[in-house]
């Protein structure tokens, strides 16, 4: 039997334990909060983000990263993007030879600009055959309640994403294997941002032609940003692209898309934060994603004016003004 670890208890972690488990993996679920993990191991529920869902018996809780490493084939990684490099420095001591590493996180570390999959190899030591993503259109509730929902594994061993693949297909969980690490993990950082600025037309009152724009021409901006970065564009196009982006750009599940729209409605930064109760990944990655961009010399109006409303308190209407006075170019470009 395969045995995985997975950290971190919110919403998409203890889901994705889930799949692990219905898939026929063993798995260690660590959690910070020693009350949630009991609430885990004694009930088989996350009452703090999935209550009503029953969870596998194969899942057990533990608050000691040893015991949740001890074997593991897989270490799935499902905290925070910008906590990742401080709890991955203390866990990769603790890995085994040959473990690979899962990343589930969609962001850009601040500072760095540096894709998750690069902060993995740097902080643990260890080459890219043993660091893999997962991104896809995955509303963690939607498949908490065992909805059919496809994802792309991503690594550059194409051995390694097969192995990763067995290890999470069910009847309702349907992995495709990629080897377009840099494409995947960009489709699912970018589109957290292109689910703001969807929210927040959605809180302004806009209608579908202004969403289906900033969805179309936000798929445009990532793609522009995966060339330039050595991404296969048909990645865009897939799952781990258009996939992605449509359901977070469209689900009142999003968390994304749900701050957006409270900014659009007029609530402040704080006043946000304060309405949602788990991370919205986009509100720091878009000034990490834009940094990106900047170095790479591509041009992101979106990520831009995202990062005007979210951090320098620019008014969403004088934002779109903006967007919509720019000098026309080809659709292509």
């Amino acid at each position: 039997m395969t045995r995985c670890a997975v950290f971190g208890t919110g919403s998409w972690g203890t889901a994705f334990a889930m799949i692990l488990a219905d898939a026929g993996c063993e798995v260690a679920l660590w959690g910070r909060r020693q009350e949630l993990v009991d609430a885990v191991n004694t009930t088989h529920e996350n009452p703090d983000y999935l209550p009503g869902v029953r969870l596998s018996d194969a899942i057990t809780a533990t608050t000691d990263p040893a015991a949740a490493l001890a074997g593991a084939e897989f270490a799935v990684l499902a905290v925070p993007s910008q906590t990742l490099r401080q709890n991955l420095a203390a866990w990769a001591p603790l890995l085994e030879p040959g473990t690979v590493l899962v990343s589930l996180m969609k962001g850009i570390e601040l500072g760095t600009a540096k894709r998750m999959s690069e902060v993995i190899a740097e902080v643990a030591g260890v080459g890219p055959e043993r660091v893999a993503v997962v991104s896809g259109p995955n509303l963690a509730r939607e498949i908490a309640n065992r909805q059919p929902a496809a994802t792309v594994v991503a690594c550059s061993d194409e051995v390694v994403a097969k192995r990763l693949q067995t290890a999470c297909h069910t009847p309702y969980f349907r992995p495709y294997t990629n080897t377009d690490v840099v494409g995947c993990e960009l489709g699912g950082a970018v589109k957290n941002v292109i689910g703001l600025a969807v929210g927040m037309a959605d809180g302004m009152g806009l209608g579908d032609n202004t969403k289906a724009t900033l969805i179309t021409r936000g798929l445009a901006e990532t793609t522009r940003l995966g060339a330039a970065l050595g991404a296969d564009p048909y990645t865009f196009a897939g799952l781990a692209g258009m996939g992605d982006l449509v359901a977070t750009c469209s689900s009142p599940l999003s968390r994304n898309h749900t701050f957006g729209t409270n900014l659009g409605r007029g609530m402040t930064l704080a006043e946000a934060v304060a309405a949602t109760s788990q991370t919205a990944e986009g509100v720091k990655s878009c000034e990490s994603v834009l940094d990106l961009a900047r170095r790479t010399g591509v041009d992101m109006p979106i990520v831009e004016a995202v990062v005007d409303v979210v951090h320098n308190g620019r008014p969403t209407q004088e934002v779109l003004a903006a967007l919509m006075a720019r000098s026309a170019k080809p659709e292509r470009r």
